[in-house]
């Protein structure tokens, strides 16, 4: 037993210094290329008919919203190409204009998307944006600092839609390729 115990390591012992092995290169890292692509809500906003009765009609309503995420280093500077999806849906018994604007440090309008929806009930209204090679500049993304969102009332502040629980709804989200090695 102990001849072939010895036998055994020997020739374990001549694979391992015959056995051929690929030199390392470790230089890869200086070649690989990461782009993930991140999915993320923009704006989100509900109006109740409730809401829109309480107002004159003819009225129009406007909020900014502080958005810095476009402008952060880590993403301006990385960001490849990208979409906005917008949903919109009017349930209420009045027709509503909105109208959503990307806004930088100074208040300079970078874009402008519009909305007309006519009284309900409306179908959710899907539009996509590009941005990047395939769409509109990036410059516009990389310097949004704020969305101002714009609201008009087109129809009276009496009626009442019959649908249940009637509003207003607006959904965002982006999904963007960013450069994070490469």
């Amino acid at each position: 037993m102990k001849k072939s115990g010895r036998y055994l390591y020997a020739v374990l012992a001549a694979m391992l210094l015959f056995s051929c092995v690929e030199e390392q290169d470790f230089n890869q890292y200086d070649d690989l290329s990461v782009t993930p692509t991140y999915e993320a809500s923009v704006l989100y906003l509900e109006v109740p008919e409730s809401a829109i009765n309480l107002l004159p009609s003819g009225y129009t309503y406007s909020q900014d919203f502080n958005f810095d995420a476009f402008s952060e280093d880590i993403f301006a500077d990385r960001v490849l190409e990208g979409v906005i999806t917008y949903n919109v849906e009017n349930t209420t018994s009045k027709p509503i204009e909105i109208q959503i604007e990307f806004l930088d440090e100074a208040g300079a309008v970078l874009d402008t998307e519009q909305f007309v929806l006519p009284s309900e009930p409306t179908a959710v209204l899907q539009r996509e944006i590009a941005y990047g090679p395939s769409g509109r500049s990036l410059n516009i993304i990389r310097n949004t600092s704020s969305i101002s969102v714009t609201a008009t009332n087109n129809g009276d502040n009496v009626s009442t839609s019959s649908q249940d629980d009637p509003m207003v709804t607006l959904k965002s989200s982006g999904k963007f390729t960013v450069r994070i090695k490469g």
